[in-house]
């Protein structure tokens, strides 16, 4: 229990003690809001209680105050509680609460800070999903590492969580990238074949090409290909240029082949996302393909659902879903005229699945491009049954990487783009990490690769990490010394640590199991990277006013009982951004 929960105990057991308040029905559905204060001159706590409880108590704000003070139940967390302006109670917390949380530090090591585990809900986390159609670029970087870190926390705050990636592997940008393929590999053959504008263009489109397996496939000359082409193609429409090169491989090598090819070019790429994301310290529980969403039924079963609860209608010759029942800007086409389901009729089976899987919330991460996505697959799934709030959209914001002071491109079909592992391998995994979740997810993201490759104190993740190497240097010079530390002596022995800078760092520390639950449940890791930044501020501030190793035994123990709770709370906090907590620099 942290201590922000303890001290709203405390009140609520007062509150209830008040016969004044006895039979008020609000008191039932009260919540005690305790926060930290800004200023510790007005005490470590504030509750603003007696002002939310006045009206229904008919009671002067600072009368009420003045009530709940005096029942407050006796306990060694508080000093003292006064009343502030209009009927804040301020609450002044006492050394020992502050002793206790170090000593459950110390005793639960990397444990500490997170919360208890809850059977529910259970939640699906799905993240990254990038298209299979090229490497993963700096853009996509910034959802990998949000997501495992929203991942972490949630787990840290005691939620059963499963990560997922939508492996996005039907359609038309599948039949794209299978041809751009098979046409660089025609090229490499030495056939003059048109490329065209709408194709994936990367470098990594003839790495793929080199290493396909074309057994079987039938050879064709450069005549044979544009021989069923439009007369005005490339020159014309490049959409439906390149529809007719899909067109033509197809007839060409057979329907077969044209997927062998298309499933090895996917595989390819899939894989090479796989090995980038498990290099980056981003690891899914399962790969879910929309292609298993057609093969196994599932889309044909939520469409059964939906005409079921006639939710579907016929118009023009195509199958519509009435997603404007529920709040969407307009109703949805879920089967083409051509007889072909739409993009959307996957999304909603897919959702739907998630639920029938067991999942109580479903939080999906996505491209900032993707707002009017919520409100359509909230009105499918509430179409078929379950609450349109069991699914919460959180959106990422774009990536603006400098390199020099330019600005570089993030496009896919051109193939002019800088990746995830080119970042990686300039800037290294615990920068890239770091600086991703600095912002809030709804900002967009400069991100300055000087800084992020600097050791100074101005790039933060080095200066945290240089806080916890410093810490481990102490119990190096101690053995240098021939000294030892006892912990249970310093444990016991706290109350020696009387410094103000010794009170900061112990408040400081006491703060992270509420930062790891108002991280959580924001979806903010940037609240964890200030947190860390501060610690580390206030570590280095006591690094340069005192000495931990002086030749008073006890005091000495305290002080590195201290410093050790901080390092355990730095190295627990890196550990879910995904950033190491190196001994030494």
């Amino acid at each position: 229990m942290t201590l922000k929960s303890s001290i709203a105990d405390l009140v609520a057991a007062a509150i209830s003690d008040l016969p004044e308040l006895a039979g008020l029905a609000e008191i039932e559905f009260v919540s005690v809001d305790v926060e930290r204060t800004r200023d510790p001159r007005h005490g470590d706590f504030a509750s603003n209680i007696a002002m939310h409880l006045a009206k229904p108590a008919a009671r002067n704000p600072r009368q009420l105050a003045a009530m709940i003070i005096e029942k407050l139940p006796k306990s060694d967390l508080i000093d003292k509680a006064e009343i502030a302006g209009p009927g804040f109670i301020n609450f002044h917390v006492g050394a020992p609460a502050f002793h206790r949380e170090l000593r459950e530090a110390l005793e639960q090591g990397s444990c500490y800070g997170r919360l208890p585990g809850k059977e529910s809900p259970r939640i699906l986390l799905e993240f990254v999903s990038a298209n299979p159609t090229g490497p993963l670029h700096v853009g996509h970087g910034r959802h990998a590492a949000f997501g495992a870190t929203v991942g972490n926390l949630l787990e840290a705050a005691g939620f059963p969580v499963d990560r997922e990636y939508y492996v996005n592997d039907s359609g038309r940008q599948m039949d794209i990238l299978g041809l751009s393929v098979w046409l660089r590999s025609l090229q490499a053959a030495g056939l003059k074949v048109p490329f065209p504008d709408a194709g994936y263009k990367g470098d990594y489109i003839r790495d793929i090409a080199a290493s396909l397996d074309t057994t079987g496939v039938p050879g064709i000359t450069a005549a044979q290909l544009v021989a069923g082409l439009p007369a005005d193609a490339p020159a014309g429409d490049k959409e439906a240029f390149i529809g007719a090169l899909i067109d033509r491989a197809i007839e060409l090598l057979g329907e077969k082949n044209f997927l062998n090819l298309r499933q090895q070019s996917l595989e390819s790429i899939r894989d090479e996302i796989r090995e980038d994301l498990s290099e980056f310290g981003v690891e899914f529980d399962r790969w879910y393909s929309e292609q298993s969403l057609e093969s196994e039924g599932l889309i044909d079963e939520a469409l059964a659902v939906l005409k079921e609860r006639r939710m579907l209608y016929e118009k023009e010759g195509a199958t519509w879903f009435r997603a404007t029942d529920y709040g969407d800007e307009k109703d949805r086409v879920v089967v083409r005229e051509n007889g072909k389901k739409t993009y959307f009729a996957s999304d909603i089976a897919y959702h739907y699945h998630k639920r029938k899987r067991g999942y109580d919330y479903l939080i999906d991460l996505l491209g900032a491009d993707h707002h009017g996505y919520v409100a359509r697959v909230r009105a499918g799934l509430e179409a078929m049954g379950y609450a349109g709030d069991s699914l919460e959209v959180e959106l990422v914001q774009f990536v603006t990487l400098y390199r020099g002071g330019e600005k570089m491109s993030m496009s896919t079909r051109s193939g002019e783009f800088v990746t995830l592992r080119q970042l990686r391998e300039e800037v290294g995994n615990d920068a890239a990490r770091f600086f991703y979740v600095m912002r809030s997810n709804d900002q967009h993201l400069d991100f300055d690769l000087e800084l992020a490759k600097s050791r100074s104190n101005d790039n933060p993740v080095y200066y945290i990490q240089y806080a916890h190497a410093r810490i481990c240097s102490v119990f190096r010079q101690l053995g240098e010394k021939s000294l030892s530390w006892d912990q249970n002596d310093g444990s016991a022995n706290l109350g020696k640590l009387i410094e103000p800078h010794e009170k900061s760092l112990m408040t400081t520390v006491s703060r992270y199991s509420e930062v790891i639950e108002l991280a959580a449940t924001n979806r903010a890791p940037q609240h964890l990277v200030n947190y860390l930044r501060e610690l580390a501020n206030e570590f280095h501030s006591y690094y340069n006013a005192h000495a931990f190793i002086v030749d008073d035994a006890t005091l000495r123990n305290a002080r590195l009982a201290l410093i050790t709770a901080a390092r355990l709370v730095i190295a627990s906090g890196l550990k879910i951004i995904g950033v190491s907590a190196p001994e030494s620099m």
